[in-house]
């Protein structure tokens, strides 16, 4: 018998299965011929949808005198375009990527609060896919806008940090410089999120499951330790929910600001 069996506890002879990989895997819940849509595939196209609708329903007929709705919307996306895109890009350059940000923020944000939503209860950046998808459109908006801004010649320098003067160490420094635009970035800019959401979901569950589990005898004493900690938990969950989104934006925004910098 497993842990997160209704009528398993501690002491009644079954043993404690603790949350892993196997906790992130998800039956299809319908399937078209070789492609399976499942849960967080679902909650993604939710969190879409709540996006959408939220802005559309506050500046769909915005007002001069802000509604609540719409206040709410205003002080989301000034918070996005004064705290991180023009503190990065400044006004005049980030103008135009206000938007952008803005839906890549609350499109993350909200991926990561379903972990808390009842019946939903999972982060969907906690599958690896999603923060690499993400990343991968960042790391395509950074290289197309280094060719723009560069040219040809001029863009492959910015990437590799090609500057003469530092003579014999220049291959050095451009095989570094490579790695790190090209692998190491979009690398660690997807799985900052995802680490960060995995683990703490994990840690929910892991809390979650042995409360129940040592729910029986003596073992209630540790069980209210345990409730304790997953409330704890939870609530710490919620702000990191806020701040993995505020730095995969922060991050978005500078490797922005370094494609348009005259040099770097």
């Amino acid at each position: 018998m497993l842990a997160f069996e209704m009528d398993c506890h501690i002491f009644s002879g079954c043993g404690f299965e603790a949350p892993g990989l196997h906790s992130f895997v998800f039956e299809p819940l319908f399937s078209i011929g070789s492609f399976n849509f499942n849960k967080p595939m679902l909650l993604a196209l939710l969190s879409t949808v709540v996006v959408v609708v939220f802005f559309w329903a506050a500046f769909g007929r915005a007002k001069v005198v802000p509604g609540k709705l719409q206040m709410v919307a205003e002080a989301g996306y000034d918070f996005v375009r004064r705290g991180l895109v023009y503190d990065a890009l400044g006004k005049k350059e980030g103008e135009k990527y206000v938007p952008f940000m803005v839906s890549l923020f609350f499109f993350v944000w909200i991926m990561n609060i379903w972990s808390i939503i009842p019946v939903a209860q999972f982060p969907v950046t906690s599958v690896i896919a999603f923060p690499v998808g993400l990343a991968l459109v960042v790391y395509f908006l950074w290289l197309s806008l280094t060719f723009k801004k560069h040219g040809f010649v001029g863009g492959l320098k910015n990437i590799t940090g090609y500057d003469k003067s530092l003579g014999w160490v220049l291959p050095v420094i451009m095989v570094l410089e490579l790695l790190q635009h090209l692998i190491i970035r979009p690398f660690t800019h997807a799985v900052r999120l995802f680490a960060n959401m995995f683990a703490g979901h994990l840690l929910i569950l892991m809390f979650t499951i042995a409360s129940w589990y040592m729910l029986n005898g003596i073992g209630f004493v540790y069980a209210g330790a345990s409730f304790v900690m997953a409330i704890v938990m939870t609530a710490f969950e919620v702000f990191i929910q806020a701040v993995q989104a505020y730095v995969f934006v922060l991050l978005a925004c500078n490797y922005v600001q370094g494609a348009l910098a005259e040099n770097h």
